[in-house]
C-alpha cells in the first residue's frame, strides 16, 4: 500500500502522540524504507523500514522497561545520529518516558548540567566514540542507571508493556540550549508540539514519497524529530550521516539519489564550495532542494545556491523552544526566498511588539513573540530561579527576544537579536559562559565575546580582550583555546579569534559594555 496523498499526511499530523503517528505509518506503508545508514563502504549501508521502526522499537521498549524504565522515567541519551539513537527515541516514545537528548560532542560540564537538572534516572552513551569515553565521563559525573546503546539496543518481549501513552500533551522531552545564561536551559516539548513543528517543515517543503532526505547534523538536536515527523508524515526516507564531512559525504548523496538536503547556513556553504570545484558538473544530480534554518542566511548565499548548483534553497526560522516558526516554500518568489524566512503555518501566530509589549503594524520593526501549538511549555526548574525573566506574556506569546517585522504578505523577517546569543552552524553558544571562565584567566583584565558574520557557520566566536594594567602580557588565541579546553567548555564553543583592546567600549550610565560597537568594528 502506497500513501501518496497530502490529504493522508494531513490527517496523520493529528495523531496525538509520537508513537501513535509511527504505528499509523507503519500500518499504512511497513515495506517502505524510512531510514539508511550511509557507511564509508556501500557494502555496509544499513536500512530500516517503516515496519521495521515499529517492531524493533516496541522491543527495545519491552527491553527498558525490564531495566525499570516506566511512564514519566527521566531517561538522558547522549547518542550520535544513527539507526540504534531513532529506536532508542522511539522506544521511549513508546513506554511514555521523559527524555533528555543531549549533543554528542557536549563535555563535562554541559552533560553534567543536563543529568543533575533532569534528575535523570537512566544514561544511554555510545561508549568510546570518535576517540572520546563517554562511559568514563558519566562515572566522573557520577550518572545514574548508565548504558551503553550504540550498537545494539535492550531487547524484550513486547508483551509485557503496558498500553501506549494516549496524551500527547503531558511534558515528554527535554531539549537544551544555551540561551542567554552561563548554564544551558531545558526546554519542555510535549509529543503534540514536536508534530506540530515537523508538520509545519514538512508541509511548507511540498514534499512527496518520491523524496529522500538526509539528516547530516545530531539526531539529538531539535532538528530530530522535527525531520522525523516530516518522515513519519509522507512516508519517505533520508539518508543518515554519523560523521559529515565533506566531500567524503558526496558518495552517501550520491548513490542513494538524495533529494533535499541541508541543514543551516554552513551546509549551504560547504555544498556551494565542492560544486565550484567542478561547476559543470551537478554536485548530486536528483538534488533539487537544500533547505535548512537554526542561523542568519545572507541573501548572497541564496542566490548563489540557485545560480550555482541548478536547485531550489527555502529557509525557515526555529529555535529549541519553537521547532520550525516560519519556512520558506520552493513556490515562493525569489525575493521572499532570498531576504526573508518564510510565512508561519495554520496555527502558528506572531506578533511583532514595541517596547510596551503592544502589537506593531506590518513592516515596523520589533520584538517577535509567538503562540502556537508548536511552541513550548516553558523551561526546566525556571519558576525557581529567582529573579528570572518572563518566558510568556499575558496573552501566552513567547517572549523570544529577537527582533523583525512582518511583511504586509506576512512573510517574516529577522533584523537582529536582543539576546546575547551567538549561533555558530545551527548551535547557541551564550557569551556569557565563554566570558566567565576568561575572566579567570591570568591576562584578562575584561572580556568580551561576540558573534562575528560567517559566510559558512552563520557566526563565528570572538573574543575581545581588555589589556591588563602593568607589563602583564594578553593571553594568545591558543592559550584562550587550551584553557577553556580545560575547564569542559564544549569544542564548538571555543573562539575562533581574539583581539586585545586597550580598553572596551562602555556606556556612561553603569559602565556597560557596548557590545555593539565591538561588532561594528571587527566585523
Amino acid at each position: 500500500m502506497t500513501d501518496t496523498t497530502t490529504g493522508t499526511a494531513k490527517e496523520l499530523s493529528r495523531s496525538a502522540t509520537l508513537w501513535e503517528l509511527i504505528a499509523r505509518r507503519a500500518a499504512l506503508t511497513p515495506d517502505t524504507t524510512v531510514l539508511i545508514e550511509a557507511a564509508q563502504h556501500p557494502a555496509d549501508d544499513r536500512r530500516l523500514t517503516f515496519g521495521e521502526l515499529r517492531d524493533r522499537s516496541e522491543r527495545a521498549a519491552a527491553g527498558l522497561y525490564a531495566m525499570g524504565v516506566r511512564p514519566g522515567t527521566v531517561v538522558a541519551w547522549q547518542l550520535p545520529t544513527r539507526i540504534e539513537t531513532v529506536l532508542l527515541s522511539a522506544a521511549l516514545a513508546r513506554i511514555g518516558a521523559v527524555q533528555s537528548p543531549v549533543i554528542p560532542f557536549y563535555r563535562d560540564r554541559e552533560v553534567g548540567f543536563a543529568l543533575r537538572e533532569s534528575k535523570a534516572e537512566f544514561f544511554a552513551v555510545p561508549g568510546v566514540w570518535r576517540g572520546f569515553d563517554h562511559p568514563a565521563m558519566a562515572e566522573r559525573l557520577g550518572a545514574r542507571g548508565v548504558f551503553e546503546a550504540y550498537s545494539a539496543l535492550p531487547d524484550g518481549d513486547p508483551s509485557v508493556l503496558p498500553p501506549p501513552p494516549a496524551s500527547g500533551t503531558d511534558v515528554r522531552w527535554i531539549y537544551w540550549t544555551s540561551g542567554t545564561t552561563s548554564d544551558p536551559k531545558g526546554v519542555l516539548h510535549t509529543d503534540r508540539s514536536l508534530i506540530a513543528g515537523g508538520s509545519c517543515l514538512a508541509h511548507a517543503l511540498h514534499l512527496t514519497p518520491a523524496d529522500v532526505g538526509s539528516m547530516a547534523f545530531p539526531f539529538a538536536h531539535i532538528a530530530g524529530p522535527d525531520y522525523t515527523v516530516m518522515l513519519l508524515l509522507y512516508g519517505f526516507p533520508a539518508v543518515l550521516f554519523e560523521k559529515f564531512a565533506m566531500p567524503d559525504a558526496l558518495d552517501g548523496y550520491r548513490r542513494h539519489g538524495v533529494t533535499v538536503a541541508g541543514g543551516s547556513t554552513a551546509f549551504y556553504s560547504m555544498f556551494l564550495a565542492e560544486q565550484r570545484k567542478d561547476p559543470a558538473t551537478k554536485l548530486v544530480p536528483t538534488l533539487r532542494l537544500l533547505a535548512g534554518g537554526g542561523a542568519p542566511k545572507p541573501p548572497e548565499i541564496y542566490h548563489a545556491v540557485v545560480r550555482e548548483m541548478g536547485c531550489q534553497l527555502t529557509h525557515g526560522y526555529g529555535m529549541t523552544e519553537v521547532p520550525m516558526i516560519t519556512m520558506g516554500s520552493p513556490d515562493d518568489t525569489a525575493e521572499h526566498l532570498a531576504t526573508t524566512e518564510g510565512r508561519p503555518p495554520a496555527g502558528m501566530s506572531i506578533r511583532i511588539t514595541g517596547p510596551d509589549g503592544g502589537a506593531l503594524p506590518a513592516g515596523t520593526d520589533g520584538e517577535v513573540r509567538l503562540r502556537g501549538e508548536a511552541v513550548c511549555q516553558g523551561y526546566l526548574n525556571r519558576d525557581q530561579a529567582p529573579g528570572a525573566p518572563e518566558v510568556f506574556d499575558a496573552e501566552g506569546y513567547l517572549i523570544t527576544g529577537d527582533l523583525g517585522h512582518l511583511t504586509e504578505d506576512g512573510y517574516l523577517v529577522l533584523t537582529g537579536r536582543s539576546k546575547d546569543v551567538i549561533i555558530r552552524k545551527g548551535e547557541n553558544i551564550s557569551a556569557k559562559e565563554i566570558e566567565d571562565l576568561l575572566h579567570e584567566l591570568p591576562g584578562v583584565a575584561d572580556v568580551a565575546v561576540i558573534g562575528l558574520p560567517d559566510a559558512e557557520r552563520g557566526e563565528r566566536v570572538c573574543a575581545v580582550v581588555e589589556r591588563p594594567a602593568g607589563s602583564a602580557a594578553p593571553p594568545t588565541l591558543a592559550e584562550v583555546t587550551a584553557y577553556l579546553r580545560g575547564a569542559g567548555l564544549a569544542t564548538h564553543k571555543l573562539p575562533e579569534r581574539l583581539e586585545v583592546v586597550d580598553a572596551l567600549p562602555r556606556n556612561e550610565a553603569l559602565r556597560k559594555v557596548l557590545k555593539y560597537r565591538l561588532r561594528e568594528r571587527f566585523a
